[in-house]
């Protein structure tokens, strides 16, 4: 039985982790670059052990660290949360040739779905259906060419070892093929390591619905129904929600028995995520399957009332799943939200800086998976997420009322985040009535990005006095110079500083 767990991450999802071994009674040990030596996923751990520079290649990606630190600590097994080795084959078998039990699928899994190329050789095999398209490396451009003529326009060229919105174009005109076919390539091989592309069919007004299955090493796997994606920037997702507006009950069970169906395909084992794209008139596809957790696994685990981390310990452990597929039932409406460390109105660059004030929300059936605290500061290194906060309400309404009423009292200071942009999400009337697909953020950019009614970008009031009140507290901790007065931190703040020039 695991013992002890080495959380190979960093962030909220290594604290996530931490705390379903803390309630299992396991042990948990954290590994740290020396820009995470003050995280809080380190104070958190039982153990912690520092394993390389900032830069993740040197760190997080750094295997020969990773084994290390889980053999100098005793550690039965690692958990990879997702990111960095989470999909990584090689680093799945090591862990196995080591003796340490990797708390994920084996590699040939991992090998099979993280290709895309493969992946969809075997879905077709298996008779789930995918969205129309090549299934082999395309040679060069004029092969890819001659394949967009046959599929028609628009088409994507994608990575096959891709991921996150990288080494994907979307081509709507013959003559952009050439020019799509070159970059797409230089992208996936810069950050895959791979150049190999495929092209595919694009779906008009697509919808992005994924399905979370739990597979065990006794034959069983079930699904724990669909998550709804489709609010993405540059691929990536912002917003997620459960159950998903778009589905009826008997497409819910339909594409719930493929997403179990391709999971069979590839003897799948652990926590993972069938990935499809859903048109306007419920034609659904296969897209991918990530071999992980998701980061937006908390929803799921919020409306279907199953921990998947417990869960995906439990199947390393060898257990069989406790539950049945009949067991399992969709209650109320949850939605979370990505707070990032970022700035919308500037192309959403990434701001790191350190946290001068932080107030979280809180409340009935609200989660925040944070963590970060007042002067931590967030590094340059990695990807700038700060905190997933997550709503649940008895329907799609409550849990939309509650998200917005969580964004406004969610207050940091700084650092410039997306909350304010999450915030208009919440009020527009494509999301508020459900009918929205991944082109949303483009169809209502005017209003995402306008300013407020009275004509700036105003700073929220609250934010404002809380840094105010940050900064006279701090002045309050350094030596007296006006021993004849003791008045108040705000009065004494405002007589000797003029910061406020609205």
């Amino acid at each position: 039985m695991i013992k002890k767990v080495l959380v190979a991450n960093r962030g909220e999802i290594a604290v996530r982790v931490m705390r379903s071994c803390r309630e299992m009674g396991i042990r948990s040990v954290a590994v740290y670059s020396d820009a995470d030596r003050n995280s809080m996923h380190v104070r958190y751990a039982d153990e912690a052990y520092r394993i390389g520079p900032p830069p993740s290649r040197e760190s997080y990606l750094n295997v020969e660290a990773i084994i290390g630190a889980a053999k100098s600590s005793g550690a039965d097994a690692i958990h990879p949360g997702y990111g960095f080795l989470s999909e990584n084959a090689s680093f799945s078998a090591r862990c196995r040739q080591e003796g340490i039990i990797f708390v994920g699928p084996d590699p040939y899994a991992i090998t099979t779905m993280g290709d895309k190329i493969i992946a969809r050789q075997t879905m077709i095999k298996a008779g789930v259906p995918v969205v129309p398209g090549t299934t082999e490396k395309l040679k060069d451009e004029q092969e890819a060419l001659e394949i967009a003529r046959q599929i028609g326009v628009p088409v994507m060229i994608k990575a096959s070892a891709g991921g996150g919105g990288k080494g994907m174009r979307l081509v709507k005109h013959l003559d952009e093929v050439g020019s799509a076919f070159r970059r797409a390539r230089s992208e996936a091989i810069n950050a895959f390591g791979d150049d190999s592309v495929y092209i595919e069919k694009y779906i008009e007004s697509p919808h992005h619905i994924e399905f979370q299955i739990l597979a065990d090493n006794h034959g069983n796997v079930i699904h724990l129904f669909e998550r709804e994606c489709s609010i993405q920037r540059r691929h990536q997702k912002v917003i997620e929600e459960t159950p998903s507006p778009l589905m009826n009950p008997e497409l819910r069970r339909e594409m719930g028995e493929t997403a179990v169906q391709a999971a069979k395909a590839v003897n799948y084992k652990g926590a993972g995520t069938i990935e499809f794209i859903v048109s306007d008139n419920l034609e659904y596809y296969f897209l991918e399957m990530n071999t992980r957790l998701q980061v937006e696994h908390p929803v799921t685990e919020r409306v279907v009332g199953v921990d998947l981390v417990k869960e995906q310990i439990s199947i390393a452990n060898g257990n069989p799943l406790p539950f049945r597929q009949e067991d399992l039932r969709q209650t109320g409406h949850s939605i979370q939200c990505r707070i990032y460390a970022e700035d919308p109105d500037n192309n959403f660059m990434p701001n790191p800086g350190i946290i001068k004030h932080i107030t979280e929300p809180h409340g009935l059936g609200l989660r925040c998976d944070g963590y970060v605290y007042e002067g931590y500061e967030i590094p340059i290194y990695y990807d700038p997420m700060i905190t997933k906060l997550i709503s649940w309400g008895e329907t799609r309404v409550e849990a939309i009322a509650r998200m917005k009423r969580a964004l406004y009292e969610y207050k940091i200071t700084g650092v410039k985040t997306n909350i304010k942009f999450l915030e208009k999400i919440m009020d527009t009337r494509d999301f508020i009535e459900g009918k929205y697909n991944t082109h949303f953020i483009e169809n209502n950019e005017a209003m995402l990005h306008a300013s407020r009614p009275c004509g700036i970008e105003c700073e929220d009031m609250a934010i404002m006095a809380a840094f105010i009140d940050y900064i006279a507290k701090m002045e309050s901790i350094q030596p007296p110079r006006y021993t004849d007065e003791l008045g108040s931190n705000w009065k004494d703040f405002g007589r000797k500083r003029n910061v406020l020039r609205l």
